[in-house]
C-alpha cells in the first residue's frame, strides 16, 4: 500500500497518477477535498481509499507492516499564509509524526520541502542537509520557515542515529508547473497565470525590476515541469537505497520574460508583454534569482534528463490547457 498525502492537490495528484500507470492498485489518497474542483485531479484514479488527515493516524493503527511508502506532499503551501499556528500544527507538528509512524511501521517517506527555504539566496542554493548546512539559510516568509524547521528536525534526528524509515527523502521543489493546479488560486505558476492573460486577449504583465542588476522581466527562477518532478520521484522510490535532503530543479535559471515567450509560443500568438510594479508588500522579500545546484541528486546516481523550459510548456499548453478536459 502506498499513501499520498495532499494526494488531490497539484504534485500530489501527479503522483498518483504516475503510480497507477505504474501497476500500483493499492493507493491511499489523503487530502482535505473542500467544495471546489480539486476532486477533479483524482477523478480519474483508481484508489483504494480516501482520508481527510484528520483521519490518517486513526487509519495508520494496526497497519505496520503494510505500507511500503509515504509520498508526503500535503502543507500549507501559501507563501502568503499568516497563521502561525496552524502552518505549524500542519506543516511541521503533523509531519513529524508521520515520520515518526514510518519510523516505527518500516515505511519509507518521501516529502516536500521547498526552495523557498533558501530565502534571498545569499547563502546559495546548494542542498546541504547537515544541521550545520542548514542553519545558514534564512527563508523570507512563514511557509518557509515551516519547511526549513522540518528539514533541520529530520536532519537533527538523523544525525542523532534517532529511530527513522528506512529510506527518507526531502525535496526542495522550485518552481513547478504543469496539470492539475487549476485549484490553488493566487499559488498556481506563473505558466498558467501567463496563459490565462493571453486567453482572454491581454497582454502579458510581468512584475518591473526593483533591482538595478535585473531588468525588467530579467528576474530568473529554476522552472520545472511537475512531470520532471514525478520523474525523478519515481526513480527515488525505484532506489531505496537513496536517502537524504535534495534540490529538484532543473539545475537552469531562466526569465520570466523567458517564460511568457514560450507561454505565446505555445499558443501561436505574437508576444505582448507590459510591466508592472512588484506589490511594496512583497517587494522587500521577492526572490531574484533562484536556480538549483543538482550535483547533489546527480552523485545519488539520477541520469534523469529534464526538459528544456520551451518543450515542457508547450507540453502542457498544448497537452492540457488548451483541451476541455484539462485535468491528468
Amino acid at each position: 500500500m502506498i499513501i499520498v498525502t495532499g494526494g488531490a492537490g497539484f504534485i500530489g495528484s501527479n503522483i498518483v497518477a504516475a503510480l497507477e500507470a505504474r501497476g500500483e492498485t493499492e493507493i491511499v489518497v489523503c487530502d482535505s477535498l473542500g467544495k471546489g474542483d480539486k476532486w477533479r485531479n483524482i477523478a480519474k484514479r483508481d484508489l483504494m481509499d480516501i482520508l481527510p488527515p484528520e483521519s490518517l493516524f486513526d487509519f495508520l493503527e494496526g497497519q505496520h507492516g503494510a505500507i511500503d511508502a509515504v509520498f508526503h506532499m500535503g502543507a500549507i503551501s501559501s507563501t502568503t499564509a499568516t497563521d502561525a499556528d496552524l502552518v505549524i500544527a500542519n506543516n511541521v507538528e503533523f509531519s513529524l509524526k508521520l515520520w515518526e509512524w514510518c519510523a516505527i511501521a518500516d515505511a519509507r517517506f518521501i516529502y516536500a520541502s521547498s526552495a523557498a527555504t533558501y530565502g534571498d539566496g545569499s547563502a546559495g542554493f546548494g542542498d546541504d542537509g547537515s544541521v550545520d548546512g542548514l542553519c545558514k539559510l534564512r527563508p523570507l516568509n512563514l511557509y518557509g520557515w515551516s519547511k526549513h524547521l522540518l528539514d533541520r528536525r529530520i536532519a537533527r534526528l538523523s544525525a542523532e542515529r534517532q529511530p527513522r524509515p528506512p529510506q527518507w527523502v526531502g525535496l526542495k521543489f522550485f518552481n513547478v508547473f504543469g496539470p492539475n493546479e487549476y485549484h490553488k488560486g493566487p499559488m498556481r505558476s506563473v505558466a498558467h497565470q501567463l496563459y490565462e492573460q493571453i486567453a482572454s486577449g491581454d497582454a502579458v504583465r510581468l512584475f518591473r525590476s526593483h533591482n538595478p542588476g535585473y531588468e525588467d522581466g530579467g528576474q530568473m527562477r529554476d522552472f520545472i515541469s511537475v512531470d520532471d518532478c514525478v520523474d525523478v520521484m519515481m526513480w527515488i522510490y525505484d532506489h531505496p537505497d537513496v536517502s537524504g535532503l535534495f534540490n529538484l530543479g532543473t539545475g537552469t535559471a531562466r526569465t520570466f520574460s523567458n517564460l511568457a515567450r514560450a507561454v505565446y509560443a505555445a499558443m501561436d500568438v505574437a508576444p505582448r508583454i507590459e510591466f508592472i510594479d512588484t506589490p511594496e508588500e512583497i517587494r522587500d522579500k521577492y526572490q531574484y534569482f533562484t536556480e538549483a545546484r543538482m550535483e547533489k541528486l546527480r552523485a545519488a546516481g539520477c541520469g534523469h534528463e529534464f526538459r528544456p523550459l520551451e518543450d515542457a510548456v508547450a507540453s502542457y499548453v498544448g497537452g492540457y490547457l488548451v483541451k476541455s478536459d484539462p485535468y491528468r
